[in-house]
């Protein structure tokens, strides 16, 4: 990987303007190369002047670019210092607190007359781990930097035969407070001695499971890419099984229709799930912190083939749902129990409460969720209204879910017939319809003003008003048919 690509994937997206501008540098190199005169017809004096200026320019943007990284740096190791400093206040408060001259938090739990709860406890450890990510981060901006800057100094050197941009990383860059400050990793070696020593009861193991801080680029294991591949594997041949089997699975038109609304609410959210793991993907080879930009835990989250496996896995239950669906008569399975079936599995899988299945991943989702829906009783963050937004494109899922809650819970029809066309169904379908566009006009009144925002929102009211009276002139007709 060139360093620019591994200095876009590895910035905090926060910062991104305070590292060093390696690409523009990279630019004003080439483009002095190849607007210089050429050695053969130009006078050596012109040529020397050519690359004088240049070299005059080009370290005048070295220098503002150190500047700029030494001031960034000096503010964020100041702004650390102070917050360890009060860490370590509260720490003390703790320990004050729990009656003890010099107590160990893990002391302070087991002692009867405590009065610091064990949610406090678990605060202090949250915000330790969060300060020793935000200390990890600053270690990674000196260190980018530094990097940097030698690598476009070699690279001035060799395009332009000169050893300028060495002695100039020795004067200057070498000796750059970003570089010899050791401050940061005093800090960091303090931090893992207090969590060690206060919090975890002096299990470094366990202390360091808290706070490692797994790199952005840490690839996969064969395990995991095994995986996805046998899934994904399995998903297309049973797949292709499905369409031969529909093809000459002897149903009518109306049969295949309720079929086909029945399965196909789980279908889209396995290609929903693995599409985010094409995204996630592609996030990555761009350069971009999902995982800072979504807040999501450094320590613990899925990654893109995380995504590709479990939307995988799902993908083969579906398959094997709908073939026992094709051959119930040959199982011995009622026929319409399947799909009922599988929408359960799914459900069961995503709301299971033990620490198993990717706990952490499926109980941050349903967080998300809860917020989505009751967004005007809690503060939402960008993961928030991101998952908004994708509920609009996931009308169709609402719709269907919708459908089959109908179909096994208020009267199905299990000839084939639609069953839900009545008037009930058709105004509950019109509101399950509306309900991602709720989100865009519940946004409007405190950005009224503000025209980019109140566009979305009225084209979402004149989608909400189209589902209304399109449904209720068809229970109009439906009555008139009747």
């Amino acid at each position: 990987m060139k360093f620019a690509e591994h200095l876009s994937a590895h910035i905090t997206p926060e910062w991104r303007k305070q590292y060093i501008n390696y690409e523009e540098m990279k630019a004003m190199l080439y483009t002095a190369v190849e607007e210089a005169p050429s050695m053969e017809s130009a006078d050596p004096d012109e040529l020397t002047r050519h690359f004088k200026s240049f070299k005059e320019t080009f370290f005048a943007f070295c220098d503002t670019e150190l500047k700029k990284i030494n001031t960034f740096y000096s503010e964020k190791l100041a702004e650390a210092t102070r917050k360890f400093a009060t860490l370590k206040s509260e720490l003390s408060l703790a320990m004050k607190v729990a009656g003890k001259a010099k107590p160990k938090l893990s002391d302070i739990m087991n002692t009867q007359k405590k009065n610091v709860s064990a949610r406090k406890v678990q605060d202090l450890k949250l915000a330790f781990s969060e300060y020793y990510l935000s200390l990890i981060l600053l270690q990674n901006y000196q260190n980018l930097n530094f990097t940097g800057f030698r690598k476009i100094l070699k690279k001035h050197d060799k395009l332009l035969n000169t050893d300028q941009g060495a002695k100039y990383r020795e004067e200057y860059v070498e000796a750059a407070h970003f570089h010899t400050n050791t401050d940061i990793g005093r800090l960091i070696t303090e931090v893992e001695t207090t969590v060690t020593g206060e919090l975890e009861g002096g299990d470094r193991q366990k202390a360091m499971k808290r706070l490692r801080v797994p790199p952005l680029g840490e690839k996969q294991t064969p395990w995991t890419t095994f995986k996805v591949g046998l899934f994904s594997g399995s998903f297309i041949v049973l797949f292709c099984a499905v369409l031969v089997s529909a093809v000459y699975h002897n149903e009518d038109g109306e049969d295949l229709k309720t079929t086909f609304k029945l399965f196909r609410a789980p279908l889209l959210l396995v290609e929903f799930l693995f599409l985010i793991g094409v995204n996630i993907y592609g996030w990555r080879s761009s350069g971009v912190n999902h995982v800072l930009i979504f807040e999501l835990d450094p320590r613990n989250h899925l990654s893109e083939q995380d995504l590709m496996e479990l939307a995988a896995i799902m993908g083969v239950v579906w398959t094997l749902s709908l073939l026992c669906f094709f051959y119930s008569p040959d199982l011995s399975i009622p026929r319409y129990f399947n799909p009922i079936g599988l929408v359960g599995v799914m459900f069961i899988f995503f709301l299971n409460p033990f620490k198993v299945l990717r706990h952490d991943a499926r109980w941050w989702t349903v967080k998300v969720m809860w917020k989505c829906i009751a967004a005007p009783f809690y503060y939402v963050n960008f993961a928030d209204f991101w998952l908004a937004d994708q509920f609009n494109s996931l009308v169709t899922v609402f719709v269907d879910f919708h459908y089959i809650f109908y179909f096994y819970f208020v009267g199905a029809d299990e000839q084939g017939g639609d069953c839900c066309s009545g008037t009930t169904y058709i105004v509950s379908k019109s509101l399950v319809n509306c309900i991602p566009g709720l989100d865009a006009i519940r946004s409007v009144p405190p950005t009224l003003q503000r025209f980019e925002r109140s566009v979305p929102a009225s084209r979402q009211c004149r989608q909400i008003l189209h589902y209304v009276l399109r449904r209720h002139f068809q229970c109009i007709k439906n009555h008139l048919q009747r």
